[in-house]
């Protein structure tokens, strides 16, 4: 409906009013999956799961860059949004009609064990989930990975390409369609290696170390400098190796009552998406402060040096989520609560 809206505006407001829509329609989609994941299928296939989920979302990701650009150039903006109104609000009624809470409400066995499950009120539910210590480190874990990939794929990476390396904004945007690639195979693979070593901290910060490793290299070997095709393979890694921020929601519900599944993982969730409202912003501070006064057509251009000072933050996000993923509970892909009850 908001797309539908914003397509259809005749003034800002109600292209304002439009995005509002879309945001909170998409702010429960995720963990609404999450739960229902949960529910239908067994602790040791959760991180599967999650991990095709993440790579379906991604693909999404893929989808509204140069796929959607192709689109807006056809038919236009506003078609184009009403058009991608439309197959949300199809995809909407297929999940009513088809999509079920849990395998009880189709008269099938339950397929994991439950909590007692008990009259609590939300607020009390959130209370306990946000008073369990070993929620947090899955929040900053990954709050440090998202926050810093998606500033780089949303916000900074194409001014990156264009300016220290001097490509066109088409150019620019396939350097970083190539870490939401690797994101995407990453979440496959992170997630059933995880299931299948029966580990959840390992991987997480094996993957996370990697992804941490990326940022070094860009920031301090031959900065700016790179050649294209190694440039691609690092920026992959980079996005291959953030993918064990999958992790951290499972993480969270398998220290969480299972009853609590929804809040815990949106708890974790939270953290990436307050991360990256930090570092965004974080970043074009530095970057103004390390401006060196060159304009192209009235719009700021940064040096190689400026873009460095401001990607440590990037680089000290992935460190703050190593050291939490430290203080991560190791599951051994059970749920913690239901196997000490």
């Amino acid at each position: 409906i908001g797309s539908i809206i914003f397509g259809f505006a005749s003034n800002i407001t109600l292209a304002y009013i439009g995005r509002l829509i879309v945001g909170l329609g998409v702010s429960v989609v995720f963990i609404s999956i999450l739960k229902v994941l949960s529910q239908w299928f067994r602790e040791d296939e959760f991180g599967r799961m999650s991990g095709l989920t993440s790579f379906i979302g991604n693909g999404g990701a893929l989808l509204a860059q140069f796929p959607l650009v192709v689109m807006v150039t056809s038919i236009g903006w506003r078609l184009s949004f009403a058009a991608i109104g439309v197959l949300s609000l199809l995809v909407a009624v297929l999940a009513y009609l088809i999509v079920r809470n849990s395998p009880e409400d189709m008269g099938f066995t339950p397929i994991i064990k439950k909590a007692e499950k008990k009259d609590i009120s939300l607020s009390e539910s959130i209370k306990t989930v946000f008073s369990n210590p070993k929620t947090w480190p899955g929040f900053f874990a990954f709050g440090g990975i998202f926050g810093s990939v998606i500033a780089f794929v949303g916000a900074w990476g194409v001014p990156y390409m264009i300016h220290v390396y001097g490509v066109s904004k088409a150019k620019a945007s396939t350097f970083t369609m190539i870490v939401t690639l690797g994101l995407m195979i990453g979440s496959l693979v992170i997630g059933t290696i995880s299931d299948k070593i029966g580990r959840r901290k390992a991987p997480f910060l094996v993957f996370s170390i990697i992804y941490t490793l990326t940022w070094l290299i860009l920031i301090y070997v031959n900065p700016g400098k790179i050649s294209f095709s190694a440039l691609y393979i690092l920026l992959f890694i980079m996005g291959f190796s953030s993918s064990g921020f999958v992790l951290s929601w499972v993480c969270s519900k398998e220290v969480n009552n299972p009853n609590y599944a929804g809040i815990s993982t949106g708890t974790v969730n939270m953290g990436g998406f307050l991360f990256a409202a930090i570092i965004q912003p974080l970043i074009g501070y530095v970057l103004d402060k390390n401006w060196t006064g060159k304009l192209v057509e009235g719009v700021k251009v940064y040096t190689v040096t400026s873009y460095n000072r401001a990607f440590l933050i990037c680089l000290i996000a992935s460190v703050i989520a190593i050291i939490s993923i430290l203080f991560v509970k190791e599951t051994r892909c059970r749920n913690i609560k239901t196997v000490n009850s």
